[in-house]
């Protein structure tokens, strides 16, 4: 059983082309410092994801392994924070399954705790 990540963006207005080149700008970073290459990285999918006035869409399946988790689910919801400073107006979603994830806007989107320096060593490790 596996367990994915999903984020999306709404909004009547389409992206403009500065929007456009930062969500591409985002992208290309966070794929060129993405810890894992073995691992499902952010995933956009192509055209918004085909659901009305969805401007950006994408999923992410996190790992098999305990101690890739967290390392995989802070760098994507980085940069889906990032996609979501750049893309302003937008109403968002982005959910752990059937869990949303929820959005602060000093950390953006992140489970409590899950930034601290250690947070497996705080659950007893893994």
């Amino acid at each position: 059983m596996s367990v994915s990540l999903y984020y999306s963006a709404r909004r009547t207005a389409p992206p403009t082309d500065a929007e456009t080149a930062a969500v591409e700008r985002i992208v290309a970073a966070h794929r060129s410092s993405f810890p894992y290459e073995d691992e499902e990285s952010l995933y956009l999918y192509e055209g918004g994801g085909g659901e009305p006035s969805e401007i950006v869409a994408g999923s992410t399946k996190m790992p098999f392994e305990p101690d890739r988790v967290l390392p995989v689910l802070n760098h994507v919801l980085g940069s889906v924070s990032e996609l979501r400073r750049a893309l302003s107006g937008a109403e968002w979603h982005v959910h752990l399954d059937d869990l949303d994830v929820p959005w602060g806007e000093t950390d953006g989107y992140a489970f409590p705790g899950m930034r601290d320096a250690d947070p497996a060593a705080e659950l007893g490790g893994f």
